[in-house]
This record gives structure tokens, sequence and C-alpha cells, in this order.
């Protein structure tokens, strides 16, 4: 897949994962890896600038003894994820008529 189409859906498989469950960075990785074929160290970064534009939040709990760093969505992310989603739902439209040949513009 284009890089540049993987980097625009990494936003909404993060927020689509957090909308469900707060979950830490190994796991959130892992689930998306195997979804998007994408390395670990590209998802930091989303997670970084997701959390600096107010759409995750991050706390610590104790695990086995350690802290973990945990994301959780904000309303403004869920805000955002529902852009995202009728985004995705014209794109979607878009796609299937170019694979379908609607050349009715």
């Amino acid at each position: 897949m284009d890089p540049q189409m993987k980097k625009g859906l990494l936003d909404a498989w993060v927020l689509y994962i957090l909308l469900k469950e707060d979950t830490y960075g190994y796991k959130l990785t892992q689930e998306i890896t195997g979804i998007l074929e994408t390395s670990e160290s590209a998802l930091y970064p989303v997670l970084r600038r997701l959390e600096c534009q107010g759409f995750l939040e991050t706390y610590s709990a104790e695990y086995s003894g350690r802290l973990r760093k945990y994301y959780r969505i904000t309303a403004s992310g869920i805000t955002r994820f529902n852009e995202i989603k009728t985004e995705l739902k014209q794109l979607k439209d878009l796609i299937e008529r170019i694979i379908g040949g609607d050349n009715d513009g």
C-alpha cells in the first residue's frame, strides 16, 4: 500500500481501537501492525501527534510491578474519528466508482 495512504489510515485505526478500550502502546502497535503492515517505530509518532492535537490522553497504571503508559480517546478524538469515518465513506464511494468503471463524472 502507498505510504501516504497508509499514513492517513493510521489515525483512523488508532482512534477506532481506542473507541473500544483504553490500551497501552505495545498492544496497540501489535494490533495495528497486523492490519496495516507498518513498523512499531512508525506508530509512536502518530500517538504523540494525536495526543498533542488533543485526540488522545495518557495515564499510567501498574502492571506486574511496572508502570505502563495507557492511551485513552478524548471527546475531541471521538469527534475526529467520526469526521474521518465520513471522509472514508466518501473515499469508498469514489473508489467504488473507479473500480466499477463508472465514467459518469
